[in-house]
């Protein structure tokens, strides 16, 4: 695949250098003020189809959720665009992905903890003003009740599962809040035969909302961006796909804070972790399953 790039380091709010990445920050373009910029997209792809979302973190690691890697395929990325077809070869980068790490907790698709995976790209990025990385919240940051965060991607998640299922060729946005893990759990509940002892909404999970009609959006594995005190952090990926496909439903991330060590160390060494279950995941997926 062919790797280009366009613009230069320093722009919109970039501070970082190709040896040292830092946070990017989304833009306007010119012409078009309905939908920003949003440096740090991915679009992961199998056979150039679109299958999850991602954001990058560095100049050749992404983030994804778990659940969109399915068995050892040819995986890549594309960056650097808003749209689901680029036509611009001067604008987007296509980077076939190197390995995949998973995060040894993670088992199963339904409901599950350690819903993270590394991408490791194999060539780094160039960095411009259309690809930036996001960056990670650090472990002990606490990210409040109601705090305002943005979710992107190509397509919105409820609709996915119906028979007039599609994606947007635009990416889009939705601005969201986060929402206490408690009540989050509790509206999941309402539907659910799963004991009380049991939590849905784990202390690895974000939950987010708009409170509006659409409260499920975007890509799953997609970013969960929030700006804080001038910076931009990706708080989570999106987790709960089939879950909050289901109207009036939070959205429901992998909560990145909890995970920023493991990926900062995953980075550092760049080896594959090794998955392991065990036995109360096991359970739980069981009692989940539908």
């Amino acid at each position: 695949m062919k790797l280009s790039n366009a613009g230069s380091p320093g722009k919109q709010g970039y501070k970082g250098d190709n040896t040292k990445p830092a946070c990017g920050k989304p833009w306007w373009p010119k012409n078009l003020d309905v939908t920003r910029h949003w440096p740090w997209e991915v679009s992961l792809r199998v056979e150039n189809e679109h299958v999850c979302g991602g954001a990058l973190i560095d100049l050749d690691w992404v983030v994804t959720a778990a659940h969109c890697i399915q068995g050892i395929k040819e995986y890549s990325v594309i960056l650097g665009t808003s749209k689901l077809k680029p036509t611009d070869s001067t604008r987007a980068l296509s980077i076939p992905v190197r390995d995949v790490i998973m995060h040894p907790k993670y088992w199963g698709r339904n409901f599950i903890t350690g819903d993270v995976a590394l991408l490791q790209l194999h060539t780094p990025v160039v960095v411009s003003k259309y690809v930036q990385p996001i960056c990670l919240p650090e472990p002990n940051y606490n990210l409040k009740v109601g705090t305002q965060c943005w979710v992107t991607g190509w397509g919105q998640v409820k609709q996915r599962f119906s028979a007039n299922s599609t994606l947007t060729p635009e990416l889009r946005e939705a601005e969201v809040f986060i929402m206490d893990n408690k009540m989050c759990d509790r509206i999941y509940r309402k539907k659910s035969l799963i004991p009380r002892v049991v939590p849905l909404v784990l202390g690895d999970m974000i939950c987010a909302t708009n409170y509006g009609e659409n409260l499920c959006y975007g890509d799953s594995g997609g970013p969960l961006a929030c700006e804080v005190e001038g910076r931009w952090i990706l708080a989570g990926v999106l987790s709960w796909e089939k879950a909050c496909a289901q109207v009036r439903n939070p959205g429901v991330y992998t909560h990145i804070t909890k995970y920023s060590k493991w990926i900062k160390k995953q980075i550092s060494n760049g080896v594959l972790s090794v998955p392991c279950t065990s036995s109360w995941l096991l359970l739980l997926s069981w009692l989940l399953q539908p």
